[in-house]
């Protein structure tokens, strides 16, 4: 089993499909009233990796799926750079719902808080116990902190692998919003390269595990 930092008393259970029906209709915090649908994770249901990212955005929350705006096509280049397929991969967030202040007719991300955060762990909690994979990616502090605990420091520990039970390795790296984010480009183009060079970690201890698992067969 894989355990994050706190503890979820109960996990609920079922394939993929029926977590996610379960998810749509979860009503532990008050995100859900404002969004316009819960944005739960997508990718095979045996997946050998997980990234973990922190929260929807605008167009993941109309469209229903993780990392489908400009942070996710700064993701999609960066897996392409490491080596790794996207289609392989089960993608998801640490809080399943778009939380947002409007600004005119914009709706600007807001982070969520500690109680939101901690009603929407039981869903992490699930696709984790289902998914089982090998490696488990923390993109962003907020996810850092959920896998690895809330003393977990991204800048200073981001690209260390961690155990997560006794067949799952997890680390951190920079969110690609974050590096959206970045003001100096000169910086901006730094954390891309460490967020290339930390998935590429992952695509080789992807790589060593299916070279051990075809020479036992």
């Amino acid at each position: 089993m894989i355990a994050l930092a706190k503890p979820v008393e109960q996990v609920p259970a079922g394939s993929l499909a029926t977590l996610r029906r379960m998810a749509a209709d979860c009503r532990a915090c008050p995100l859900w009233r404002h969004a316009t649908q819960t944005v739960f994770g997508r990718g095979p249901e045996h997946a050998a990796a997980m990234l973990i990212g922190e929260q929807p955005g605008a167009q993941e929350d109309l469209a229903g799926e993780p990392f489908v705006g400009p942070a996710g096509q700064l993701l999609d280049r960066a897996l392409a750079e490491a080596g790794l397929d996207r289609r392989t991969l089960y993608l998801t967030n640490t809080v399943k719902h778009f939380k947002y202040e409007t600004r005119g007719k914009v709706r600007l991300h807001k982070r969520v808080n500690a109680t939101e955060q901690a009603a929407c762990r039981q869903w992490l909690a699930a696709e984790l116990a289902r998914v089982q994979p090998r490696v488990a990616v923390g993109l962003g502090a907020m996810a850092a902190q959920t896998l690895f605990g809330k003393d977990f420091r991204i800048g200073a520990e981001r690209g260390q692998w961690r155990e997560l039970g006794p067949q799952t390795r997890g680390l951190a790296t920079w969110h690609p919003s974050a590096v959206l984010r970045t003001p100096r480009e000169a910086r901006r183009r730094e954390a891309y390269a460490e967020l290339v060079t930390d998935l590429r970690e992952v695509a080789a201890v992807l790589a060593a595990l299916r070279d051990a698992e075809g020479a036992a067969r």
